[in-house]
C-alpha cells in the first residue's frame, strides 16, 4: 500500500520530494503527489515524507 498527501494540508515547501528514496513525489497542479506504483513505504523504515513533512498527517496510507 502507499501513501498520499492530503492536498489540503500541503505547504508545497518540497521537503518530501527530495527525500523521498524512490522519487515517487512530483508537483502536480497546485500541490504534490505520490505515486503509488513507485512508493514502498519506505520498505519498513519509518516513511521518510511523513517524517521530513513540517505538517503533522499530510503524508499518509492510502
Amino acid at each position: 500500500m502507499a501513501l498520499k498527501i492530503i492536498a489540503s494540508q500541503c505547504t508545497v515547501c518540497g521537503a518530501c520530494e527530495f527525500d523521498c528514496p524512490t522519487a515517487a513525489i512530483r508537483m502536480k497542479g497546485d500541490t504534490y503527489i505520490i505515486d503509488p506504483k513507485k512508493c514502498t513505504e519506505c520498505d519498513g523504515e519509518s516513511p521518510h515524507c511523513a517524517e521530513v513533512c513540517p505538517v503533522p498527517d499530510t503524508c499518509v496510507p492510502a
